[in-house]
Formats: C-alpha cells, sequence, structure tokens
C-alpha cells in the first residue's frame, strides 16, 4: 500500500526531471528536530514547511505540507509570475497627456486630458516632467477643460477591508495613481498651537494639497477618522497621538482627483494656468498625445515590489495582466492560470496578499518556485528575488559562503512566510516554502489595532527566528 510520502512524491514527479523513481534518498532531519524547533518558537496556530530539490522532486524534510495556509506577500511572487507571462518582461506603463482641439500661440483651443495607464510607479517628480514637457510646447493657457482619465484599471477604495482606514500600505486603486496612492501628513506644535499641511512630497517639488485635509483634535481614540463622501477627503486625528511634530503617509481613496490637483499646481509652476479638473469614463476618439511618461520596465518594477512589498504595485500588475474588470475577478483568473500552468490547488483572493481569501499550501508553493525556472519568466524571477546569507536564529550571519537564500517573505499579524531558493554557487539548488500562522489569535485583533497589535512584533521576531533556524539545518544537511 502506497505511503502518504510517496503518494505526495508522485504527485511532485508530475512536474520534476528526472522522474521521482531516480531521485537520490532523502537525507531527513533528525527526527525530533523540527517538532521541538517549532516548540521553542512558541507560536500558536500551525507551521508548514517543505523543502525539495527542484531537479529530482526529492522531499528533503516536510511538516503539514499540504495544510492550507495564509500566503500573505509570498503572494507578490506568483503574481510577478502571472505578470511576467502576460505583459511581458519589458513591458511599461504610459502616463499620457491628450488633446482634443489645437493650438494657436500659447493657447490651447480645446480639452487637456491627464490619462492614467495604470503606472503604479508614477510620482511627483515624473509629475512634474510632465508639467514641464508642456510647458517646453509653449502652452500659458487652454480654452476648453481640464480633464483626468482613471478608468484603465477597475477602480476600488480600497485593497483589503479588514485594515485600519489610516495605514498607507492598503490606498485606493484605479488607473491613475501617483505616489503608490498616499499623501504626506506633516505636523508641528509650536507654542501650543499645532499647524498641519497634507502634501504630494518628491525629491524635487513638494506641492501642497486642496482635495484633502486633516484636523488635529483633542480626543483619544480613535487615533484616525475618515470622511470622503464629499468633493475633498478630510481626516481627524487624535492629538495626544502626535507629540510635538512629525509626519506620515496617508492613504488617498479618490487618487485621480489627488493626482490631477498635483498635476494642475505642477503646471502653474511652469506658467500654464489650468482650470479644475473634471473625471471622464471613456476616452475620446480624436484625442491626440502631446506628452507621455514611461515607466521602468515591467521587470525593474517586479524587482522593487519583490524587495518592498508594495501591496498597490502588485494589485496593479495583476490588475493590468488580467483585465479584469474587478480585483476579484482578477485574482481568479490568476489561481486559474496557476492551477493551469502548475498544477496547484492554491487560492488567491488577490494580488499583494494583503486581503482575505488566499490560501496555499507548502506543496503549492515548492510546485510553482520548482517549475517556475523551465521557463524564462521563473529564471529571471529567480534573479528578481532578494538575496540574503544564511543566519541564525539572532539573525547573525552564520557562514559566509558560496549560499545565496532568494527568497520572498510575507508578514501579516500573527502570519509570517517564507518561500524562494536555497542557491550554492555550483547551482545545486532547493526549493522551500515554510508558513507560521496564528489565525485564531490574529481574528481576535480589533481592525482599528491591526497596524500594530500588542504581542505581534514579538511573534513575528520568533516566527521569523524559526525561518533563519531550518534554513540553516537544510543547509548543513542537504548542501
Amino acid at each position: 500500500m502506497q505511503t502518504r510520502r510517496a503518494m505526495i512524491a508522485g504527485i511532485l514527479a508530475t512536474w520534476a526531471a528526472p522522474v521521482w523513481a531516480q531521485r537520490p534518498k532523502p537525507r531527513p532531519m533528525p527526527k525530533d528536530d523540527a517538532a521541538e524547533m517549532i516548540k521553542a518558537a512558541k507560536l500558536g496556530g500551525a507551521v508548514s514547511y517543505l523543502v525539495a530539490d527542484p531537479q529530482t522532486g526529492a522531499i528533503l524534510a516536510a511538516h503539514n505540507m499540504d495544510m492550507g495556509m495564509a500566503p500573505a506577500s509570498v503572494t507578490k511572487a506568483v503574481t510577478a509570475l502571472f505578470a511576467l507571462s502576460r505583459l511581458g518582461a519589458d513591458h511599461q506603463f504610459r502616463t499620457q497627456i491628450l488633446a482634443v482641439g489645437n493650438q494657436r500661440g500659447t493657447v490651447f483651443e480645446g480639452d487637456l486630458i491627464l490619462t492614467g495607464g495604470g503606472d503604479p510607479t508614477l510620482d511627483t517628480d515624473r509629475m512634474g516632467d510632465i508639467a514641464a514637457a508642456l510647458g517646453q510646447l509653449g502652452l500659458r493657457e487652454i480654452t476648453g477643460r481640464f480633464l483626468y482619465y482613471e478608468a484603465a484599471l477597475p477602480y476600488q477604495d480600497r485593497i483589503a477591508d479588514d485594515q485600519p482606514v489610516h495605514v498607507g500600505y492598503n490606498p485606493a486603486i484605479s488607473g491613475l495613481m501617483l505616489n503608490f496612492n498616499r499623501a504626506n501628513f506633516v505636523w508641528t506644535l509650536t507654542d501650543g498651537a499645532w499647524q498641519s499641511e497634507m502634501n504630494a512630497e518628491g525629491a524635487r517639488h513638494n506641492p501642497k494639497l486642496r482635495s484633502i485635509e486633516v484636523g488635529i483634535v483633542a480626543r483619544e481614540t480613535p487615533l484616525f477618522l475618515y470622511e470622503g463622501k464629499g468633493p475633498k477627503e478630510r481626516w481627524t486625528v487624535a492629538a495626544p497621538s502626535l507629540g510635538k511634530g512629525g509626519s506620515r503617509w496617508l492613504p488617498v481613496r479618490k487618487p485621480g482627483r489627488y493626482a490631477s490637483e498635483v498635476f494642475q499646481t505642477l503646471c502653474a509652476a511652469q506658467g500654464l494656468r489650468l482650470p479644475d479638473a473634471v473625471a471622464i469614463q471613456v476616452l475620446p476618439e480624436t484625442a491626440e498625445v502631446l506628452t507621455e511618461s514611461r515607466s521602468a520596465p515591467l521587470s525593474a518594477i517586479l524587482k522593487d515590489m519583490l524587495r518592498y512589498s508594495t501591496n498597490i504595485t502588485a494589485e496593479a500588475i495583476g490588475l493590468a495582466a488580467s483585465g479584469q474588470a474587478s480585483l476579484r475577478q482578477s485574482a481568479q483568473v490568476m489561481t486559474e492560470w496557476a492551477r493551469v500552468t502548475y498544477g496547484v490547488t492554491a487560492i488567491f483572493g488577490d494580488h499583494s496578499g494583503l486581503g482575505k481569501g488566499s490560501q496555499t499550501t507548502a506543496i503549492d508553493l515548492v510546485k510553482i518556485l520548482s517549475g517556475a525556472p523551465k521557463s524564462p519568466n521563473g529564471e529571471m524571477l529567480i534573479e528578481l528575488l532578494r538575496s540574503s546569507n544564511v543566519t541564525g536564529p539572532d539573525g547573525k550571519e552564520k557562514r559566509a559562503d558560496d549560499i545565496q537564500i532568494l527568497a520572498k517573505s510575507g508578514t501579516l499579524n500573527f502570519v509570517s512566510a517564507l518561500a524562494g531558493y536555497i542557491r550554492k554557487s555550483n547551482q545545486q539548488t532547493l526549493v522551500f516554502a515554510i508558513f507560521s500562522a496564528d489565525l485564531a489569535r490574529r481574528a481576535a485583533v480589533p481592525i482599528s489595532q491591526r497596524e500594530r497589535p500588542e504581542g505581534g512584533t514579538a511573534w513575528t521576531k520568533r516566527a521569523r527566528a524559526l525561518q533563519r533556524t531550518l534554513i540553516a539545518q537544510w543547509v548543513d544537511i542537504f548542501l
């Protein structure tokens, strides 16, 4: 009768080469080590991991490897593969100024349209370059309307509905995005009086905002309240939490209005007066391109996304790759793509791993990562992943030799994940996935406290120490 481990091996054999029957004999860790390490980590909930040889399909060590777990930001590695397969590594996002009418001297007789192309990396300085390009055309006035178009991607007022209202990593999504759809709140306390502003800070430009306001009020809780029903976005913040001064980025919920106001201000600095912007849902067929700004190639965007784990970047490129009308539908398309391409049962609720509804197993992630290098896109993914050295449980470098860890991490409250490759300079490679989660403890945290829940930082440190311990042992035993 076939054992459970042999059945799993048979599954892995469908994507590994050579066939499973030709695999080398595994060298498992001592039987009690894993249980003792997991117990010592004091994580509660569940721990799951799998490390394998991708060339043979040999399972080298495993624990709860077919248990469904929350992938968190490890999802972004799958999104990167999905986007590369659909868009290509050289794909660039375009932000354009379209025009309907004619220029006569310094006056444009007609409409100008700020047209978003779904670029998640557009920032204030690049917006300033677009404004400067219009200034170089000699434009100083328009007789028509200033319009903005953000329907290249579907609008969603936030990525996940179970995160605090004020966290900058959970902004709105649309086809016209600026500064990762965040605005900078700056405050000071001088002689007992508060002074504050909202701006769209860049390295070269720092335009002040009128469409987003913050009021500092005398209350203890909640820390932030948001009101966005009118034309403006309005925040109030509890004064006792602010100290004497500081700044933080707040999420933007009306990105088209935000981006168009910033562009209007930057154009004014070039001597071009624009009226307040009006949204449109369909671009005129007769519109012509006056100027445009292109993003870096997709491969470069993905490298930054995987390094800094920017949620809005993952959602934007996933939506662009799927072409769907909602984030939920887009995630379903990626789920089906992963099933067909890699034979996995993983379910993705979004492209960043921030929200609910995503579930995968260590087997699923190892199958995806083992299958990836068989395509040019997969080879590229390995080079895009962040590289680190093998370390001990305390985070200090354990050995400085020819071994690299190339992986994507993921962190939510009481959820920690890490998946990727352990590569030796002789090209011997292992692939692994490690998941830890205490979902009951996560669910007990009120939404308003999920930015920094009590005990969350210490739990994450213990989860990461367990990851480092496992990897160090795998290196010692299997490489």
